[in-house]
Protein backbone atom coordinates (compact mmCIF):
# COMPACT_ATOMS: atom_id res chain seq x y z
CA UNK A 1 0.00 0.00 0.00
CA UNK A 2 1.35 3.44 -0.97
CA UNK A 3 2.32 5.87 1.74
CA UNK A 4 -0.31 8.60 2.26
CA UNK A 5 2.39 11.25 1.83
CA UNK A 6 3.88 9.86 -1.38
CA UNK A 7 2.07 12.40 -3.57
CA UNK A 8 3.45 15.34 -1.57
CA UNK A 9 6.87 13.92 -0.75
CA UNK A 10 7.99 11.70 -3.63
CA UNK A 11 5.78 11.87 -6.74
CA UNK A 12 7.41 13.84 -9.59
CA UNK A 13 6.62 17.51 -9.03
CA UNK A 14 4.93 18.11 -12.38
CA UNK A 15 2.63 15.10 -11.99
CA UNK A 16 1.83 15.92 -8.35
CA UNK A 17 1.18 19.58 -9.13
CA UNK A 18 -1.37 18.93 -11.86
CA UNK A 19 -3.02 16.14 -9.88
CA UNK A 20 -3.61 18.69 -7.13
CA UNK A 21 -4.25 21.78 -9.25
CA UNK A 22 -6.84 20.49 -11.73
CA UNK A 23 -9.46 19.59 -9.07
CA UNK A 24 -8.74 22.91 -7.33
CA UNK A 25 -9.40 24.85 -10.55
CA UNK A 26 -12.56 22.78 -11.10
CA UNK A 27 -13.74 23.65 -7.57
CA UNK A 28 -13.31 27.37 -8.38
CA UNK A 29 -15.36 26.89 -11.56
CA UNK A 30 -18.11 25.09 -9.62
CA UNK A 31 -18.24 27.98 -7.15
CA UNK A 32 -18.72 30.50 -9.97
CA UNK A 33 -21.44 28.37 -11.61
CA UNK A 34 -23.03 27.99 -8.16
CA UNK A 35 -23.44 31.79 -7.89
CA UNK A 36 -24.50 32.25 -11.52
CA UNK A 37 -27.27 29.62 -11.31
CA UNK A 38 -28.48 31.14 -8.02
CA UNK A 39 -28.82 34.54 -9.70
CA UNK A 40 -30.53 33.02 -12.75
CA UNK A 41 -33.28 31.53 -10.57
CA UNK A 42 -33.73 34.76 -8.62
CA UNK A 43 -33.74 36.93 -11.76
CA UNK A 44 -36.58 34.87 -13.23
CA UNK A 45 -38.93 35.18 -10.24
CA UNK A 46 -42.22 36.30 -11.89
CA UNK A 47 -42.97 39.99 -11.53
CA UNK A 48 -40.21 40.95 -9.11
CA UNK A 49 -37.13 39.27 -10.58
CA UNK A 50 -35.29 42.51 -11.37
CA UNK A 51 -35.76 44.03 -7.90
CA UNK A 52 -35.01 40.69 -6.19
CA UNK A 53 -31.80 40.30 -8.18
CA UNK A 54 -30.73 43.83 -7.28
CA UNK A 55 -31.50 43.19 -3.62
CA UNK A 56 -29.47 39.99 -3.51
CA UNK A 57 -26.67 41.76 -5.41
CA UNK A 58 -26.38 44.25 -2.54
CA UNK A 59 -25.65 41.35 -0.17
CA UNK A 60 -22.58 40.27 -2.18
CA UNK A 61 -20.04 42.44 -0.26
CA UNK A 62 -21.40 41.12 3.06
CA UNK A 63 -21.15 37.50 1.91
CA UNK A 64 -17.62 38.18 0.66
CA UNK A 65 -16.73 39.59 4.08
CA UNK A 66 -18.12 36.50 5.84
CA UNK A 67 -16.03 34.30 3.52
CA UNK A 68 -12.98 36.44 4.28
CA UNK A 69 -13.25 35.58 7.98
CA UNK A 70 -13.15 31.88 7.06
CA UNK A 71 -10.04 32.61 4.96
CA UNK A 72 -8.50 34.48 7.91
CA UNK A 73 -8.46 31.21 9.87
CA UNK A 74 -8.18 28.49 7.24
CA UNK A 75 -5.75 30.02 4.75
CA UNK A 76 -3.28 30.50 7.59
CA UNK A 77 -4.02 27.22 9.38
CA UNK A 78 -3.87 24.94 6.33
CA UNK A 79 -0.25 25.83 5.34
CA UNK A 80 0.78 25.52 8.99
CA UNK A 81 -0.75 22.03 9.10
CA UNK A 82 1.03 21.02 5.87
CA UNK A 83 4.36 22.24 7.27
CA UNK A 84 3.92 20.16 10.44
CA UNK A 85 2.95 17.15 8.31
CA UNK A 86 6.16 17.63 6.34
CA UNK A 87 8.06 17.51 9.64
CA UNK A 88 6.30 14.26 10.47
CA UNK A 89 4.41 15.88 13.35
CA UNK A 90 0.77 15.00 12.56
CA UNK A 91 -0.23 15.54 16.18
CA UNK A 92 0.78 19.20 16.01
CA UNK A 93 -0.97 19.52 12.62
CA UNK A 94 -4.16 18.19 14.21
CA UNK A 95 -3.83 20.72 17.03
CA UNK A 96 -3.60 23.48 14.42
CA UNK A 97 -6.77 22.23 12.74
CA UNK A 98 -8.55 21.87 16.09
CA UNK A 99 -7.62 25.42 17.11
CA UNK A 100 -8.89 26.73 13.79
CA UNK A 101 -12.14 24.76 14.15
CA UNK A 102 -12.79 26.42 17.52
CA UNK A 103 -12.08 29.85 16.02
CA UNK A 104 -14.45 29.21 13.10
CA UNK A 105 -17.26 28.34 15.52
CA UNK A 106 -16.63 31.45 17.64
CA UNK A 107 -16.52 33.66 14.53
CA UNK A 108 -19.77 32.12 13.29
CA UNK A 109 -21.62 33.01 16.51
CA UNK A 110 -20.24 36.58 16.54
CA UNK A 111 -20.94 37.21 12.83
CA UNK A 112 -24.48 35.78 13.05
CA UNK A 113 -25.37 37.97 16.04
CA UNK A 114 -23.76 41.06 14.46
CA UNK A 115 -25.58 40.67 11.13
CA UNK A 116 -28.97 39.93 12.69
CA UNK A 117 -28.67 43.12 14.76
CA UNK A 118 -27.01 45.50 12.28
CA UNK A 119 -27.65 43.76 8.94
CA UNK A 120 -30.29 46.16 7.60
CA UNK A 121 -28.17 49.22 8.36
CA UNK A 122 -25.13 47.61 6.66
CA UNK A 123 -27.13 46.68 3.56
CA UNK A 124 -28.39 50.26 3.24
CA UNK A 125 -24.80 51.45 3.55
CA UNK A 126 -23.87 49.17 0.63
CA UNK A 127 -26.55 50.70 -1.58
CA UNK A 128 -29.86 48.94 -0.87
CA UNK A 129 -32.73 51.23 -1.92
CA UNK A 130 -36.32 51.37 -0.69
CA UNK A 131 -37.23 49.04 -3.58
CA UNK A 132 -34.57 46.43 -2.84
CA UNK A 133 -34.00 46.52 0.93
CA UNK A 134 -36.83 44.05 1.65
CA UNK A 135 -35.32 41.44 -0.69
CA UNK A 136 -31.83 42.09 0.64
CA UNK A 137 -32.85 41.67 4.29
CA UNK A 138 -34.99 38.60 3.55
CA UNK A 139 -32.01 36.93 1.90
CA UNK A 140 -29.41 38.05 4.44
CA UNK A 141 -31.38 37.15 7.58
CA UNK A 142 -31.74 33.54 6.46
CA UNK A 143 -28.21 33.34 5.05
CA UNK A 144 -26.75 34.54 8.36
CA UNK A 145 -28.43 31.72 10.27
CA UNK A 146 -26.27 29.37 8.19
CA UNK A 147 -23.02 31.26 8.87
CA UNK A 148 -21.75 28.31 10.95
CA UNK A 149 -22.06 26.03 7.91
CA UNK A 150 -20.33 28.58 5.66
CA UNK A 151 -17.42 29.01 8.06
CA UNK A 152 -16.92 25.28 8.68
CA UNK A 153 -17.26 24.30 5.01
CA UNK A 154 -14.80 26.89 3.71
CA UNK A 155 -12.52 26.66 6.72
CA UNK A 156 -12.20 22.92 7.23
CA UNK A 157 -12.20 22.03 3.53
CA UNK A 158 -8.85 23.86 3.33
CA UNK A 159 -7.38 21.23 5.69
CA UNK A 160 -8.43 18.47 3.31
CA UNK A 161 -6.59 20.36 0.54
CA UNK A 162 -3.60 20.68 2.91
CA UNK A 163 -3.34 16.88 2.92
CA UNK A 164 -3.11 16.88 -0.88
CA UNK A 165 -6.72 15.68 -1.27
CA UNK A 166 -7.92 18.34 -3.68
CA UNK A 167 -10.24 15.89 -5.46
CA UNK A 168 -12.07 15.29 -2.17
CA UNK A 169 -12.22 19.07 -1.61
CA UNK A 170 -13.68 19.54 -5.09
CA UNK A 171 -16.32 16.85 -4.45
CA UNK A 172 -17.35 18.58 -1.22
CA UNK A 173 -17.86 21.83 -3.15
CA UNK A 174 -19.74 19.99 -5.92
CA UNK A 175 -22.12 18.30 -3.46
CA UNK A 176 -23.07 21.70 -2.04
CA UNK A 177 -23.48 23.24 -5.51
CA UNK A 178 -25.72 20.45 -6.83
CA UNK A 179 -27.83 20.52 -3.65
CA UNK A 180 -28.23 24.28 -3.97
CA UNK A 181 -29.31 24.12 -7.61
CA UNK A 182 -31.90 21.38 -6.95
CA UNK A 183 -33.29 23.20 -3.90
CA UNK A 184 -33.42 26.50 -5.83
CA UNK A 185 -35.72 24.87 -8.36
CA UNK A 186 -37.88 23.32 -5.64
CA UNK A 187 -38.11 26.23 -3.20
CA UNK A 188 -38.23 29.15 -5.67
CA UNK A 189 -40.21 27.64 -8.55
CA UNK A 190 -42.06 24.83 -6.79
CA UNK A 191 -43.02 26.46 -3.49
CA UNK A 192 -42.88 30.08 -4.64
CA UNK A 193 -40.66 31.15 -1.72
CA UNK A 194 -38.77 33.71 -3.81
CA UNK A 195 -35.62 35.22 -2.31
CA UNK A 196 -36.23 33.44 1.01
CA UNK A 197 -36.20 30.13 -0.87
CA UNK A 198 -32.87 31.01 -2.52
CA UNK A 199 -31.32 31.83 0.86
CA UNK A 200 -32.73 28.67 2.48
CA UNK A 201 -31.40 26.58 -0.41
CA UNK A 202 -27.93 28.06 0.11
CA UNK A 203 -28.00 27.40 3.87
CA UNK A 204 -29.13 23.79 3.44
CA UNK A 205 -26.55 23.20 0.69
CA UNK A 206 -23.77 24.58 2.89
CA UNK A 207 -25.02 22.34 5.70
CA UNK A 208 -24.82 19.27 3.46
CA UNK A 209 -21.32 20.24 2.33
CA UNK A 210 -20.27 20.72 5.99
CA UNK A 211 -21.45 17.20 6.84
CA UNK A 212 -19.33 15.78 4.01
CA UNK A 213 -16.26 17.76 5.14
CA UNK A 214 -16.57 16.69 8.80
CA UNK A 215 -17.33 13.11 7.82
CA UNK A 216 -14.10 12.92 5.84
CA UNK A 217 -12.04 14.48 8.63
CA UNK A 218 -13.17 11.88 11.17
CA UNK A 219 -12.65 8.93 8.81
CA UNK A 220 -9.57 6.66 9.13
CA UNK A 221 -8.52 7.66 5.59
CA UNK A 222 -7.89 11.25 6.69
CA UNK A 223 -4.31 11.83 7.82
CA UNK A 224 -5.55 14.62 10.10
CA UNK A 225 -8.36 13.83 12.53
CA UNK A 226 -10.71 16.56 13.67
CA UNK A 227 -10.01 17.19 17.36
CA UNK A 228 -11.08 20.50 18.85
CA UNK A 229 -8.20 22.45 20.36
CA UNK A 230 -7.93 26.09 21.42
CA UNK A 231 -4.17 26.65 21.08
CA UNK A 232 -1.91 27.79 18.23
CA UNK A 233 -4.43 30.31 16.91
CA UNK A 234 -2.32 33.45 16.71
CA UNK A 235 0.29 32.19 14.17
CA UNK A 236 -2.50 30.78 11.97
CA UNK A 237 -4.49 34.03 12.06
CA UNK A 238 -1.36 36.06 11.29
CA UNK A 239 -0.62 33.88 8.27
CA UNK A 240 -4.26 34.00 7.14
CA UNK A 241 -4.46 37.79 7.37
CA UNK A 242 -3.14 38.31 3.83
CA UNK A 243 -5.73 36.11 2.03
CA UNK A 244 -8.48 37.58 4.22
CA UNK A 245 -7.37 41.14 3.46
CA UNK A 246 -7.30 40.33 -0.26
CA UNK A 247 -10.99 39.42 -0.07
CA UNK A 248 -12.05 42.25 2.24
CA UNK A 249 -10.25 44.94 0.23
CA UNK A 250 -12.04 43.83 -2.95
CA UNK A 251 -15.10 45.66 -1.61
CA UNK A 252 -13.08 48.83 -1.03
CA UNK A 253 -11.58 48.64 -4.52
CA UNK A 254 -14.98 48.04 -6.17
CA UNK A 255 -16.59 50.97 -4.33
CA UNK A 256 -13.63 53.22 -5.22
CA UNK A 257 -13.76 52.30 -8.92
CA UNK A 258 -17.54 52.73 -9.17
CA UNK A 259 -17.52 56.08 -7.34
CA UNK A 260 -14.74 57.55 -9.47
CA UNK A 261 -16.04 56.11 -12.75
CA UNK A 262 -19.55 57.45 -12.08
CA UNK A 263 -18.06 60.91 -11.57
CA UNK A 264 -15.85 60.97 -14.66
CA UNK A 265 -17.64 58.60 -17.06
CA UNK A 266 -21.23 58.07 -15.95
CA UNK A 267 -23.29 54.90 -16.21
CA UNK A 268 -21.51 53.54 -19.27
CA UNK A 269 -18.15 53.60 -17.46
CA UNK A 270 -19.64 51.79 -14.44
CA UNK A 271 -21.28 49.21 -16.74
CA UNK A 272 -17.93 48.72 -18.50
CA UNK A 273 -16.27 48.14 -15.13
CA UNK A 274 -18.85 45.45 -14.40
CA UNK A 275 -17.76 43.60 -17.56
CA UNK A 276 -14.08 43.97 -16.71
CA UNK A 277 -14.75 42.63 -13.20
CA UNK A 278 -16.41 39.58 -14.75
CA UNK A 279 -13.31 38.97 -16.88
CA UNK A 280 -11.12 39.23 -13.79
CA UNK A 281 -13.33 36.62 -12.13
CA UNK A 282 -12.17 34.17 -14.79
CA UNK A 283 -8.56 35.14 -14.14
CA UNK A 284 -9.09 34.58 -10.43
CA UNK A 285 -10.79 31.28 -11.22
CA UNK A 286 -7.65 29.91 -12.88
CA UNK A 287 -4.76 31.40 -10.90
CA UNK A 288 -5.91 30.73 -7.30
CA UNK A 289 -6.85 27.20 -8.37
CA UNK A 290 -3.26 26.67 -9.49
CA UNK A 291 -2.03 28.16 -6.22
CA UNK A 292 -4.26 25.84 -4.18
CA UNK A 293 -2.72 22.93 -6.04
CA UNK A 294 0.79 24.14 -5.21
CA UNK A 295 0.17 25.05 -1.55
CA UNK A 296 0.28 21.52 -0.06
CA UNK A 297 3.44 20.72 -2.06
CA UNK A 298 5.16 23.96 -1.02
CA UNK A 299 4.20 23.79 2.66
CA UNK A 300 4.75 20.05 3.13
CA UNK A 301 8.20 20.07 1.56
CA UNK A 302 9.18 23.20 3.45
CA UNK A 303 8.39 21.31 6.65
CA UNK A 304 10.30 18.28 5.36
CA UNK A 305 13.27 20.58 4.51
CA UNK A 306 13.20 19.32 0.91
CA UNK A 307 14.07 22.73 -0.50
CA UNK A 308 14.88 21.54 -4.02
CA UNK A 309 11.32 20.20 -4.28
CA UNK A 310 9.96 23.50 -2.97
CA UNK A 311 11.89 25.37 -5.69
CA UNK A 312 10.71 23.01 -8.44
CA UNK A 313 7.10 23.44 -7.31
CA UNK A 314 7.35 27.22 -7.24
CA UNK A 315 8.98 27.39 -10.69
CA UNK A 316 6.18 25.26 -12.14
CA UNK A 317 3.54 27.37 -10.39
CA UNK A 318 5.14 30.57 -11.71
CA UNK A 319 5.25 29.23 -15.28
CA UNK A 320 1.60 28.10 -15.12
CA UNK A 321 0.35 31.35 -13.57
CA UNK A 322 2.28 33.43 -16.10
CA UNK A 323 1.04 31.32 -19.00
CA UNK A 324 -2.56 31.58 -17.83
CA UNK A 325 -2.49 35.35 -17.31
CA UNK A 326 -0.64 35.87 -20.60
CA UNK A 327 -3.17 33.86 -22.65
CA UNK A 328 -6.14 35.74 -21.18
CA UNK A 329 -4.32 39.04 -21.76
CA UNK A 330 -3.59 38.11 -25.38
CA UNK A 331 -7.25 37.35 -26.13
CA UNK A 332 -8.39 40.59 -24.45
CA UNK A 333 -5.83 42.69 -26.36
CA UNK A 334 -6.52 41.12 -29.78
CA UNK A 335 -10.32 40.94 -29.72
CA UNK A 336 -11.57 43.13 -26.81
CA UNK A 337 -14.91 43.96 -28.41
CA UNK A 338 -15.64 40.28 -29.06
CA UNK A 339 -14.95 39.55 -25.40
CA UNK A 340 -17.19 42.42 -24.30
CA UNK A 341 -20.01 41.19 -26.55
CA UNK A 342 -20.21 37.99 -24.47
CA UNK A 343 -21.66 40.12 -21.66
CA UNK A 344 -23.85 42.64 -23.54
CA UNK A 345 -25.59 43.36 -26.84
CA UNK A 346 -25.36 47.14 -26.40
CA UNK A 347 -23.13 48.45 -29.22
CA UNK A 348 -21.95 51.70 -27.53
CA UNK A 349 -21.08 49.74 -24.36
CA UNK A 350 -19.18 47.13 -26.41
CA UNK A 351 -17.19 49.88 -28.17
CA UNK A 352 -16.46 51.70 -24.91
CA UNK A 353 -15.42 48.48 -23.12
CA UNK A 354 -13.14 47.56 -26.02
CA UNK A 355 -11.12 50.71 -25.26
CA UNK A 356 -11.24 50.44 -21.46
CA UNK A 357 -10.29 46.74 -21.54
CA UNK A 358 -6.98 47.41 -23.30
CA UNK A 359 -6.11 49.95 -20.60
CA UNK A 360 -7.42 48.15 -17.51
CA UNK A 361 -5.89 44.77 -18.41
CA UNK A 362 -2.67 46.14 -19.95
CA UNK A 363 -0.40 44.45 -17.39
CA UNK A 364 -2.37 41.22 -17.06
CA UNK A 365 0.31 39.53 -19.17
CA UNK A 366 2.66 39.43 -16.15
CA UNK A 367 0.06 39.45 -13.35
CA UNK A 368 0.76 35.74 -12.83
CA UNK A 369 4.04 36.76 -11.14
CA UNK A 370 2.14 38.71 -8.47
CA UNK A 371 -0.30 35.87 -7.75
CA UNK A 372 2.34 33.11 -7.68
CA UNK A 373 4.71 35.01 -5.39
CA UNK A 374 2.17 36.53 -3.03
CA UNK A 375 0.28 33.29 -2.37
CA UNK A 376 3.56 31.38 -2.11
CA UNK A 377 4.65 33.67 0.72
CA UNK A 378 1.57 32.38 2.61
CA UNK A 379 2.35 28.74 1.75
CA UNK A 380 5.95 29.22 2.93
CA UNK A 381 4.92 30.70 6.30
CA UNK A 382 6.04 34.27 5.46
CA UNK A 383 3.07 36.09 6.98
CA UNK A 384 4.49 39.60 7.29
CA UNK A 385 5.62 39.76 3.67
CA UNK A 386 2.25 38.49 2.41
CA UNK A 387 0.34 41.05 4.51
CA UNK A 388 2.61 43.89 3.37
CA UNK A 389 2.14 43.03 -0.30
CA UNK A 390 -1.66 42.95 0.04
CA UNK A 391 -1.75 46.35 1.73
CA UNK A 392 0.87 47.75 -0.68
CA UNK A 393 -0.94 46.85 -3.90
CA UNK A 394 -4.55 47.59 -3.03
CA UNK A 395 -4.64 50.12 -0.20
CA UNK A 396 -1.44 52.14 -0.70
CA UNK A 397 -1.26 52.02 -4.51
CA UNK A 398 -4.53 51.14 -6.27
CA UNK A 399 -7.21 52.97 -4.26
CA UNK A 400 -5.37 56.34 -4.13
CA UNK A 401 -4.48 56.08 -7.85
CA UNK A 402 -8.15 55.60 -8.72
CA UNK A 403 -8.90 59.09 -7.36
CA UNK A 404 -5.59 60.86 -8.07
CA UNK A 405 -4.98 60.03 -11.76
CA UNK A 406 -8.08 61.70 -13.25
CA UNK A 407 -7.38 64.80 -11.15
CA UNK A 408 -3.78 65.27 -12.28
CA UNK A 409 -4.37 64.22 -15.92
CA UNK A 410 -7.23 65.20 -18.22
CA UNK A 411 -10.08 64.11 -15.95
CA UNK A 412 -11.50 61.25 -18.03
CA UNK A 413 -12.76 57.83 -16.97
CA UNK A 414 -10.00 56.12 -18.97
CA UNK A 415 -7.50 57.49 -16.45
CA UNK A 416 -9.46 55.76 -13.69
CA UNK A 417 -9.02 52.47 -15.55
CA UNK A 418 -5.31 53.31 -15.87
CA UNK A 419 -4.92 52.98 -12.10
CA UNK A 420 -5.04 49.17 -12.34
CA UNK A 421 -2.06 48.58 -14.67
CA UNK A 422 0.06 51.20 -12.88
CA UNK A 423 -0.65 49.60 -9.48
CA UNK A 424 0.03 46.14 -10.96
CA UNK A 425 3.35 47.24 -12.45
CA UNK A 426 4.64 48.78 -9.22
CA UNK A 427 3.37 45.83 -7.16
CA UNK A 428 5.04 43.25 -9.42
CA UNK A 429 8.29 45.23 -9.39
CA UNK A 430 8.13 45.06 -5.59
CA UNK A 431 6.96 41.46 -5.18
CA UNK A 432 9.27 39.68 -7.65
CA UNK A 433 12.60 41.01 -6.20
CA UNK A 434 11.28 40.41 -2.67
CA UNK A 435 10.46 36.81 -3.44
CA UNK A 436 13.68 36.24 -5.36
CA UNK A 437 15.70 37.57 -2.40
Amino acid sequence: MKNDNELLAAMPVRKAFFRLALPAVAAQLINILYNLVDKMFIGHIPGVGKQALAGVGVTAPVILAISAFAALVSMGGAPKASIFMGKGDNEQAEKVMGSCAWMLIVLSVVLTAFMLIFGKMILQLFGASDNTILYATDYMNIYCVGTLFTQLTLGLNAFITAQGKTLISMCNVAVGAVTNIVLDAILINGFGMGVKGAALATVIAQGVSTCFVIHYLIKPTSQLKLRFERKLLLPCILLGTSPALMQLTENMVAISFNTSLQKYGGDIAVASMSILTSIMQFVMLLLPGLVQGAQPLLSYNLGAKNISRVKKTFRLLLICCLSGSFLIWLVCMLIPQNVASIFTDDVPLITYTGKSMRIYLAMLLIYGIQVACQYSFVALDQAKKAIFLTIWRKIILLIPLIFILPRILSGSAMEVFLAEPIADTIAICTTAPMFYY
